[in-house]
């Protein structure tokens, strides 16, 4: 994958899968007092989104630190927005393994359409 140069995963543990990845997050959300209401889940997501967003900017973009930040792990944040899309999952009672499924045929449908094949 373009840009893919994370290899910082645990030496001989497998990733988890988005299934087991959904069941952790509610594991440890529900350890935390349970979930907040899907729309004040879903204003965390976009709150973390701009973390992100800002963190890819100061990378790659004109935006610059300002005097005595330190800059944030773009892997940080996206596991930050991984999380929080996982607890949005959960709060609306979605499989996030299924959605995404569906996103990548759909996508491959277009994409398939776009080249005549």
């Amino acid at each position: 994958m373009p840009g893919a140069t994370d290899t910082d995963g645990a030496a001989g543990v497998a990733p988890l899968t988005i299934a087991e990845a959904q069941a952790a997050v509610d594991a440890s959300i529900r350890a935390l007092g349970g979930y907040w209401p899907p729309l004040a889940n879903l204003a965390r997501l976009f709150e973390e989104c701009g973390e992100l967003a800002r963190t890819v900017n100061l990378a790659f973009g004109p935006k610059r630190l300002k005097a005595g930040e330190v800059p944030a792990a773009a892997r940080d944040e996206l596991g930050d927005v991984l999380y929080v899309l996982l607890v949005l999952a959960n709060s609306l009672d979605l499989q996030a393994d299924a959605a995404l499924d569906a996103a990548l045929s759909r996508a491959q449908q277009r994409a398939s359409q776009s080249s005549g094949a």
